[in-house]
């Protein structure tokens, strides 16, 4: 069974997730969500495997959010329309291994599914 890394290469905390994974000898599959977006199914199991909710998963010192969503009430489809549409609202990394998922931060969290 492989991780699986929703990966931003310009982000510090995503670097370092994925090198814990590496020095672990993790066999890892790495997305960049960035460019290649997750469908509303994907974004949806990722949310149900974090047991958070779509608002909890939103980054919200984004200037996206800040401009467009700050202060809005919208519903949990609406919030992951939302993170399709604008992908860097997605708080990274999220790290999957079977039926269990993490964000990685701190980094070290990683560790509860090696």
């Amino acid at each position: 069974m492989e991780h699986i890394i929703y990966h931003n290469p310009r982000c510090s905390k995503s670097r370092q997730t994925l090198g814990i994974l590496q020095d672990k000898g993790a066999q890892i599959k790495i997305i960049e969500y960035l460019k290649n977006i997750p469908s509303k199914e994907e974004l949806s199991r990722l949310i149900s495997l974090l047991e958070i909710t779509p608002l909890e998963l939103i980054r919200k010192g984004e200037t996206i959010f800040k401009e467009n969503y700050k202060g809005k009430e919208l519903s949990d489809t609406e919030w992951i329309d939302a993170m399709i549409s604008h992908p860097k609202l997605i708080e990274r990394p999220i790290v999957t291994f079977g039926k269990k998922a993490i964000i990685g931060r701190p980094p070290e969290k990683v560790m509860e599914l090696i």
